[in-house]
């Protein structure tokens, strides 16, 4: 028999909704973890009194009743999971897990029994419905009806608003079966009422969420909220975590309060309550019981007189009456010295304190985020401007939140944060690259302004110059500065600094002349890469494998005949919703049949890729081969000519050398124009010859110089 027993995707019934999360059963009793919240609830082993196995709506359920009166409902087992279950209740807790079929006759007269918080409605010996007397916010009564009011449910579709019970009455003297049913409920219920006196009063306190100034009056079993339009009661049971936060500026303090579910006003939920302190501020705090009720309800966490700072009051006595950890930053330090990272989220400017098991963002809107549903975590750069950055996270139920407008300082010590506490990181292997990234500009930005400057200098001193140009020279010349050929020219010559004031100088066009190839090979250089990627676009090889679908792609294309045949004219956006519902409501065993083709799949594609690859680079070092080949015959044939070419040279050389030799003595200014039609080939030609045919020999010269 194993020790533990674990099941996810369980739903625990809450005030009609289903929160979605994960059981386990141990030795030292039941652990049910929220998904959404976190929240766990704890049922110790000496404490269950009853279990109940049960047909539900999601399949079967497991109810757990507990010595003190409280119910616990979980849904979303199969049916084959009852014998386990049922050996180790049998084994750890020593209880029978018995089996109870809710009665679905339909009928509405029947006998109400009121066992600890539940209140169960039966026909016969069999419960139709059970109500947790937890869920009701307030019962009254008639002549013969009772009407009992329940908490709105923020979660749920639809909420269950108020159910009225018909009272017979009854022959007894002295007894009102109305009142005594009342009286039942009432002694059960969640109903707030503020009866007697607050222990303690705090006036006039700043609240970012909801805003305003708020009196907060502590009462044994909840918070009430005093405004000036609205007011607010809390029960502690609704606190599901106490935040102590430092503001950046060192001299203000957060206290933030998280609530399920949350308070209303109007149509908008507050799921956060956001006390804002100032250091300085002191109070001397005296609590509304004597001393022997303040030792024994708080054991040494408070005194009936204390003095201390305002936060400080607040916090001390909201630990004691919630009896809930107060969560303070961890180690985490940013570049500033501070324990939070000023940023931007949805458009409003706030700070993101790292936890040691979280994130939290206050204050608009507040945002907390549990490490244990984050997905992936991603840094991206700024979309505005290179001095910062963005952090984003995504949860495993999809949901992104962005904090935008981080100093890039602040990078090193986020990463290092995140990295620490072995969180995925989407684009890892970029730290390096970011750093050096964000380092680079450091210099730059830090004198931003003056190269800002600088360049409007520089504007304005290449105004000034062509203003005087203008005014020295003529329109025309004025006008051919604008010319579209020779614009890149003069914008080079007016940032050289040998440039002349004359643009019709020699050497001004000497150095244009210079200048613009090196330009042209500059546009053909940036333009090469942008050929190649259009020629790796376009040469796509229809004969490479086909990448493999997803398990989902491969079920569709099965069933998609199926969904039309049972859906006949349905669209083509229909039924791909149609399909993901399907899919959704699958099995695990159905979807794992299809991860398994999809896995095949894939690995029939990795083979064939392998082959593919394998083949196209022993063609490709065919092609390469074969062009090798061609340039070598090319280069052989332009040889063989130039040897042709220069062999004819060498033999009209030999028959005239007289000429020749004469002609090499001739300066470029002595030869005349009409000596050939073509000056450059003559040149071209005489250079050649006089590279191709031997020095002359002593016995030449001196037949020539007599």
């Amino acid at each position: 028999m194993a020790d533990t027993l674990e099941f996810n995707e369980i739903y625990q019934e809450v005030k009609g909704s289903m929160n979605d999360g994960r059981l386990r059963l141990s030795r030292q009793g039941v652990i049910f973890k929220n998904s959404k919240t976190g929240k766990v609830d704890n049922i110790q082993a000496s404490e269950l009194a009853e279990g109940v196995w049960r047909r539900v709506a999601l399949g079967h359920g497991l109810k757990l009743l507990t010595k003190n009166g409280h119910v616990y409902k979980y849904d979303g087992f199969r049916e084959s999971e009852f014998d386990k279950l049922s050996d180790f209740f049998k084994a750890h807790y020593r209880l029978e897990l018995a089996e109870k079929d809710l009665c679905v006759k339909g009928w509405n007269w029947g006998t109400v029994r009121f066992g600890g918080q539940l209140l169960s409605f039966d026909i016969g010996e069999q419960p139709v419905f059970e109500i947790p007397l937890s869920n009701v916010s307030q019962c009254t009564t008639g002549k013969n009806e009772v009407t009992l009011e329940f908490h709105q449910n923020d979660d749920a579709e639809v909420s269950l608003m108020e159910v009225r019970f018909y009272v017979p009455p009854t022959q007894e003297d002295g007894v009102d079966p109305v009142e005594a049913f009342a009286q039942n409920v009432l002694s059960k219920a969640d109903v707030i009422q503020a009866t007697g006196d607050a222990i303690c009063i705090f006036r006039e306190l700043q609240c970012l969420t909801p805003r305003g100034r708020y009196d907060i009056r502590i009462y044994p079993t909840f918070l009430h909220l005093h405004g000036k339009t609205f007011d607010y009661k809390i029960p502690y049971t609704t606190v599901l975590r106490l935040f102590l936060l430092p503001h950046k500026d060192q001299r203000q303090m957060f206290f933030v309060i998280s609530l399920d579910p949350p308070i209303k006003q109007g149509q908008t939920r507050y799921h956060f309550l956001i006390l804002l302190f100032s250091k300085d501020e002191d109070i001397s705090l005296t609590l509304n019981m004597n001393e022997e009720e303040v030792e024994k309800r708080f054991e040494g966490r408070l005194t009936k007189n204390m003095s201390g700072s305002l936060y400080e009051m607040v916090s001390r006595v909201m630990k004691a009456l919630v009896n809930r950890k107060i969560t303070v930053p961890g180690n985490f330090q940013g570049h500033s010295g501070a324990q939070c990272i000023t940023c931007s989220y949805k458009a409003s400017s706030g700070l993101l304190y790292p936890l040691e098991r979280g994130f939290i963002y206050v204050h608009k809107p507040p945002v907390h985020i549990r490490f244990d549903e984050i997905s992936f975590v991603n840094f991206a750069r700024g979309t505005t401007t290179t001095r910062s950055f963005d952090f984003e996270i995504e949860t495993k139920q999809g949901t992104q939140y962005t904090f935008s407008s981080i100093e890039r300082e602040e990078y090193g010590k986020l990463f290092d944060f995140v990295n620490a506490k072995k969180l995925n990181i989407k684009n890892r292997g970029l730290k390096e690259g970011m750093k050096q990234s964000y380092d680079e500009y450091a210099d730059s930005d830090e004198d931003q302004h003056d190269a800002y400057l600088e360049r409007m200098k520089e504007e304005g001193k290449i105004r000034e110059e062509n203003a005087n140009d203008s005014s020295d020279g003529s329109g025309e010349e004025t006008d051919e500065s604008f010319n579209p050929g020779e614009e890149d020219d003069d914008v080079a010559e007016e940032f050289d600094s040998n440039a002349s004031a004359s643009s019709s100088s020699g050497d001004g066009d000497s150095d244009r002349d210079e200048k613009k190839p090196a330009k042209k090979a500059k546009i053909v250089k940036d333009r090469k890469p942008r050929k190649k990627q259009l020629e790796s676009k376009k040469g796509k090889d229809p004969n490479a494998p086909k990448r493999p679908m997803s398990a989902y792609m491969l079920w569709l294309n099965a069933s998609r005949e199926k969904i039309k045949s049972e859906h006949p004219g349905i669209t083509i956006t229909d039924l791909s919703k149609k399909a993901g519902e399907l899919w959704k409501a699958m099995s695990k065993e159905k979807k794992e049949e299809w991860d398994r083709k999809a896995e095949d799949a894939r690995r029939d594609y990795e083979k064939a890729m392998k082959e593919y690859s394998v083949g196209s680079k022993s063609e490709s070092s065919k092609t390469e081969r074969s062009k090798k080949k061609k340039k070598k015959q090319e280069k052989q044939m332009k040889g063989k000519v130039e040897k042709k070419g220069a062999a004819s040279k060498s033999l009209s050389s030999t028959k005239s050398p007289a000429k020749n030799l004469s002609e090499s003595f001739k300066s470029k200014e002595f030869v005349s124009s009409d000596e050939s039609s073509s000056g450059e080939s003559k040149k071209e030609d005489s250079e050649e010859e006089g590279a191709a045919s031997p020095p002359p020999s002593s016995e030449d010269s001196a037949s020539g110089s007599d």
